[in-house]
């Protein structure tokens, strides 16, 4: 899978969030596209960039509620009428569109009640729109709350599920997040120092075990829900 991320920030060398978000990009099939740095845009060569994806993420700080005026020149320049929808064809269908939004303000002030008084999903609720104009198919969006304020533990976190964000199958199910580390895990224990090697590989061991048993457990819990069907 080809994921395209557009990052938008008037100052990208200069933000901690961002620089550490592409420190943490996986290594393959993902191309990193600032659009401040643009100068004048070429249509054709953005537009191009959005058919060879198959998942585009727009990332940005939210400022004022909205995308930087960087995206927002993009969106009015690149997503003409005609290469959205105007001409019937639909480049864009299929293609699954997520949003990377990182914010000043901790989860709690984005809700009913709280000091933004409202959520992210209503303040970026027009990317939805155009996603559904667009025959896009719109992810759940991923926040990053506050970065200069986490933890070590809570910045590699955000590592792993940045990566998941970028390049996991959709939907987020467990399925999916075991076929996830299930591909990763031997490629992530071969970087190891050779003295971690072993650990990495008890680790691997650990998880397919882990697979195996919530495999039988799946297969037990289906048997007893087809047997009290049947009664």
């Amino acid at each position: 899978m080809a994921t395209l991320v557009l990052v938008a920030h008037p100052q990208v060398a200069d933000s901690t969030t961002q620089q550490f978000l592409h420190a943490s990009l996986p290594a393959s099939q993902v191309t990193w596209h600032e659009l401040g740095d643009l100068g004048p845009i070429d249509v054709a060569a953005e537009q191009a960039l959005l058919r060879q994806a198959d998942r585009i993420i727009l990332q940005f700080p939210l400022y004022w509620y909205a995308a930087p005026a960087s995206f927002k020149r993009w969106e009015d320049t690149v997503l003409t009428r005609n290469f959205v929808y105007g001409d019937h064809r639909y480049p864009l269908a299929g293609k699954e569109l997520g949003v990377v939004v990182s914010t000043g303000m901790p989860q709690t002030a984005f809700r009913r009640g709280g000091t933004e008084n409202l959520t992210l999903d209503a303040a970026l609720a027009p990317l939805a729109a155009v996603a559904h104009r667009a025959k896009l198919t719109w992810l759940p969006l991923f926040p990053v709350y506050q970065f200069g304020y986490m933890t070590e533990p809570q910045k590699l976190q955000l590592v792993i599920d940045y990566q998941r964000y970028l390049t996991q199958t959709q939907p987020d199910t467990l399925a999916n997040r075991q076929a996830w580390f299930a591909a990763r895990l031997p490629a992530m224990i071969a970087r190891l120092s050779a003295n971690q090697r072993q650990t990495g590989q008890l680790v691997a061991a650990t998880f397919d075990q882990q697979c195996d048993d919530l495999e039988g457990l799946t297969d037990t819990l289906a048997m007893i829900k087809e047997a009290d069907d049947d009664e």
